[in-house]
């Protein structure tokens, strides 16, 4: 397979899984947390799916689009092992849903980002809430939930918070 074609795979399985945890979040209360603004893309659709919520989005740099930067109030810059620990008080309610996307070109570095951020997402998360992302992620009191139909196992993950 092309790399083109992976890419395409990989956005095609992220705006299936997000539009599936749209409709699982629809009765639970809370904001949602972007791990990984990027350019925007993302946070575009999320803000498409979701208008009356808020979202805050982090990362360790603004690359966003100018069409996809947050308000100041909902961005969070910097490493996501320095701003998580503090996050619930920027966003000051337990979060319904959680897309992590937080992969890279370097496999044992994802990884162990992937290992190191999930608890803090776990603190940060309501009970019912919704955890997507590109790196699997083991937390006790998570479920991992079938994904949307077209999504290939390990192309990306979705945990319901127990």
């Amino acid at each position: 397979m092309s790399r083109l074609d992976s890419f395409i795979r990989r956005l095609e399985a992220q705006r299936r899984c997000l539009d599936r945890a749209a409709e699982l979040i629809a009765g639970i209360a809370g904001p949602v947390i972007e791990l990984g603004l990027g350019n925007g893309r993302t946070f575009d659709h999320l803000r498409t799916l979701m208008p009356a919520r808020a979202i805050f989005a982090f990362d360790r740099q603004m690359s966003a689009h100018p069409s996809c930067v947050p308000e100041d109030k909902f961005f969070v810059l910097g490493d996501f092992e320095d701003t998580l620990p503090g996050a619930f008080e920027r966003i000051g309610a337990a979060a319904a849903l959680c897309h992590a996307d937080i992969g890279s070109g370097d496999k044992n570095g994802s990884a162990a980002l992937a290992r190191a951020v999930a608890p803090m997402i776990d603190r940060l998360m309501a009970a019912g809430g919704i955890v997507l992302g590109d790196q699997p992620m083991t937390i006790d009191r998570w479920a991992s939930l079938p994904l949307p139909d077209g999504v290939e196992a390990g192309r990306y993950f979705l945990y319901r918070v127990g």
